[in-house]
């Protein structure tokens, strides 16, 4: 973990709320796909989680949804510098993936995938990629994915677009050997029900401190209780708990 300044290089809407965030500066500790960092605003005690879309050289993508006030106040930035704590969380491991991988995302957790989806297919695996979304007007990245080699699939729940219903209706068809995943508890579920495979699954859980200090994100595994800031995001689909 590394506390740094970085620089605001672009803040634009991908879709209505939807926002895609480049900033510039020393991003070294940002080692692994599915590592967040910790933003803090001015004015706002905590510190706002945002996972990795992507980090190239000096360069660290982020793309948040603006759903309160600090996400409200990052929305309005054109210019200046964030206090950002980088290189949080595990990120998964694309050493055990097989050659055949399987990537779901809903919403905005479909952005720590695109980081994972070009490590993976750099290693000559193929990747197929499952985008869920409400409706039409909230899809973003599709084609950003599919540029990067890959096979990809979107679901809105409407049916406005793509495949109607949730990620999981589009798996039948999917020949994969292993899967990566990013969303909301629900769907997390959802996916870990469905699939008779491995993987690794991503959870958007509220953190105080970010890096485990303060015990609030943690949950209970069949090795007892991890911090999801600092043991996670990612957990294994055979270390899983779900809570009744």
């Amino acid at each position: 973990m590394k506390q740094v300044l970085l620089d605001i290089k672009e803040n634009i809407n991908l879709t209505d709320n939807v926002m895609k965030m480049t900033l510039s500066g020393d991003i070294s500790d940002i080692t692994a796909p599915g590592q967040f960092v910790n933003i803090k605003l001015d004015g706002l005690f905590l510190r706002r989680p945002i996972s990795v879309c992507d980090a190239v050289g000096d360069d660290l993508t982020i793309i948040y949804k603006v759903v309160g006030k600090g996400t409200e106040e990052m929305a309005k930035m054109k210019e200046g510098k964030l206090d950002v704590l980088t290189g949080l969380g595990n990120g998964y491991d694309t050493a055990s993936s097989g050659e055949k991988v399987l990537l779901l995302g809903g919403g905005v957790g479909v952005p720590p995938l695109y980081m994972l989806c070009k490590k993976l297919i750099g290693e000559g695996k193929k990747v197929s990629v499952v985008l869920g979304f409400n409706n039409r007007s909230e899809v973003f990245y599709e084609n950003e994915f599919k540029e990067l080699g890959a096979e990809v699939f979107v679901t809105t729940v409407d049916g406005s677009y793509g495949i109607k219903g949730f990620v999981t209706d589009a798996i039948a068809g999917i020949d994969y050997s292993y899967f990566y995943t990013c969303g909301p508890e629900p769907m997390l579920k959802a996916i870990y029900k469905a699939t008779d495979v491995s993987g690794q699954f991503s959870f958007e859980e509220r953190m105080g401190c970010g890096f485990g200090a303060c015990m609030g994100c943690s949950c209970k595994t069949v090795t007892g209780y991890k911090r999801i800031c600092k043991d996670g995001p990612v957990l294994k689909k055979e270390e899983i708990l779900w809570e009744k």
